[in-house]
């Protein structure tokens, strides 16, 4: 079983809510499920769309045809009809569209009457439209109502009621009058795990690291970890700052980490380029910090609300003068949660920058993952503090050591002195011009470290044959799609996928099992949501492999399965 929901109208018609109830209805039923959004960059107007698909399989990209469509205006249905499977349907509400539809694959749904009539309050004309798709996939309601009581508990038993008829007539009317729905959606059981986002994985990623502060200028698309960290401020005692642009963001990051808690930062490309004094700041400082930079299409403002991933290269050696730093690029929610994590413990651990780059496809997609284990997050305090600080004769914060990390101290937790300049600065952190100095500073900050920080990037992850003739060669958001056209197309080909989500330091590819299956592949495709292949260029700087075979989307849209299947078929029959 394998369905498609998608909720098609204008911003302010509630389609998000549709789609947010629909999604926790069908987790909660025991499906697996993995929704998207497509939204224009205004408050309201314009065409938007969400997306659900949900299985008893998991799920964790898009397909391109469309089961049951929820139109709320007439542009929902010119601009998504053609994509109806053979069972598809459409639910649309005359009122709302101003035209009638007679055909056996549209039902007429008056949603608003039914929530004036039964919910007392056109308001309710969401709650409608939820109920009335469960009861024309022929599931029960009984989950839908424990979602709705939740959801309107806060603002009253009321409230709680009028949603509760307004859903049950919604139901009843699309039970009674869908005579040619046909979805078998079995019964099943027991919720498959977390319904999470990207935005939101990295947000308790840092707040499972100890991030006690975090601050932002808000951006989309990563205005959601700055609202998902405001939120839990409170609850985690984690002061959230809005700042008045994005340099004032940084610098206030960069503050927070020297005067003693772990911090972060984040924004979209646009917003990272006025960060970047502020980045090559904590390089030459030494001062941990995390900057989450989630991309959308550039340059300039560009497309606000799409995706692309045409920041690595930006991200990767933006900053004046010569620094390590870490960047990781996860794949999906669950690797954004810890290696968010990771990043946390990296920037600290080694005193460095550390990204974790995601964009706006994975920011808003919402995945069925598996319990986050508490097991696997890294958490040690690389500060000296308390006794251990004051029992130092001498504290030097740049002090010179055969792994170039020095010791990191709290201002004001001793009589010590920490300090530390922007210039080039001596050990004791004071400013100098010396030229030996200067050449073991630099020693210190670029080639003691980056070898040891190199020996804590893992390799790429491999899925499908083990041999493959055919490599599907990825990095980031695409993990989930192009891991679902490997399954699809495993029984033509002999077909594998190498998705990278550590990509600097680069990992070790010398002597490496992952590197030889990239070596030995017949055929390598690598799959980017850029015009100029920027993981190749990547590859190809730091192990001299050659990608010649490409599959490139910059429209600001995500494939689709069905998409990105077709594509490397084609590539592969028409250089056989």
């Amino acid at each position: 079983m394998d369905y498609t929901i998608r909720i098609a109208g204008e911003a302010g018609q509630g389609i998000q809510t549709i789609g947010g109830v629909l999604s926790d209805t069908l987790l909660r039923s025991g499906f697996y499920v993995f929704s998207c959004q497509d939204y224009m960059s205004r408050i309201r107007g314009g065409h938007n769309f969400f997306t659900i698909r949900f299985s008893d399989a998991p799920v964790m990209a898009s397909r391109k045809g469309v089961d049951l469509l929820v139109a709320l205006n007439l542009e929902g249905i010119q601009n998504h009809r053609d994509l109806l499977t053979e069972r598809g349907m459409i639910l649309y509400d005359p009122e709302a569209t101003g035209e009638t539809f007679e055909a056996e694959e549209v039902l007429a749904v008056p949603l608003r009457k039914l929530a004036v009539q039964e919910g007392k309050n056109p308001i309710t004309e969401n709650t409608v439209a939820t109920a009335a798709v469960i009861g024309m996939l022929g599931m029960d309601m009984k989950v839908l109502e424990e979602v709705i009581t939740e959801t309107f508990r806060r603002k009253g038993e009321e409230v709680v009621q009028n949603n509760l008829r307004a859903a049950r007539a919604g139901y009843n009317y699309a039970v009674q009058k869908c005579l040619r729905c046909g979805f078998v959606v079995p019964p099943v059981s027991n919720p498959k795990g977390l319904l999470l986002n990207g935005n939101e994985a990295i947000a308790l990623g840092a707040i499972a690291s100890g991030c006690r502060f975090y601050s932002a200028y808000p951006m989309t698309p990563s205005t959601g970890i700055l609202n998902f960290m405001a939120s839990r401020a409170t609850r985690y005692g984690i002061v959230v700052e809005q700042a008045e642009d994005e340099i004032g963001a940084i610098n206030m990051a960069i503050g927070a980490s020297f005067a003693g808690v772990r911090a972060m930062t984040g924004s979209s490309g646009g917003g990272f380029a006025l960060m970047v004094e502020g980045l090559s700041l904590a390089a030459m400082t030494e001062t941990p910090i995390v900057i989450a930079e989630v991309q959308r299409p550039g340059p300039a403002t560009g497309l606000p609300t799409r995706t692309e991933q045409a920041d690595l290269l930006f991200v990767l050696y933006t900053g004046h003068g010569e620094f390590p730093r870490v960047v990781f690029a996860p794949g999906s929610p669950e690797q954004a949660f810890y290696l968010t994590n990771k990043a946390f413990d990296l920037a600290e651990r080694f005193q460095v920058p550390a990204f974790v780059l995601s964009d706006q496809y994975l920011a808003d997609s919402r995945w069925t993952i598996q319990p986050l284990n508490p097991e696997r997050v890294l958490y040690r305090d690389y500060r000296l503090k308390g006794e251990e600080l004051r029992s130092l004769k001498q504290y030097l914060r740049h002090a010179f050591t055969d792994t170039g990390v020095s010791p990191l101290a709290v201002p004001g937790d001793t009589e010590h002195l920490v300090v530390t300049d922007s210039d080039e600065h001596d050990e004791e952190g004071h400013i100098t011009e010396d030229a030996l100095i200067r050449q073991r500073m630099v020693q210190k900050r670029v080639f003691r470290k980056l070898p040891l920080l190199k020996k804590e990037i893992s390799p790429p992850t491999i899925y499908g044959s083990d041999r493959p003739e055919v490599l599907l060669l990825c990095w980031g958001s695409t993990y989930g799609l192009v891991k679902e056209t490997v399954d699809t197309l495993s029984d033509r080909y002999s077909i594998a996928m190498m998705h990278f989500s550590e990509l600097y330091p680069f990992p070790e590819h010398s002597g490496q099992t992952w590197f030889s299956i990239l070596q030995n592949a017949r055929r390598c495709i690598s799959v980017e949501q850029n015009a100029t292949n920027q993981f190749c260029k990547l590859l190809r700087s730091e192990t001299s492999f050659h990608v010649k075979e490409h599959i490139n989307r910059y429209d600001g849209r995500p494939f689709t399965v069905d998409e990105l299947t077709e594509h490397v078929q084609k590539t592969l029959e028409g250089h056989k």
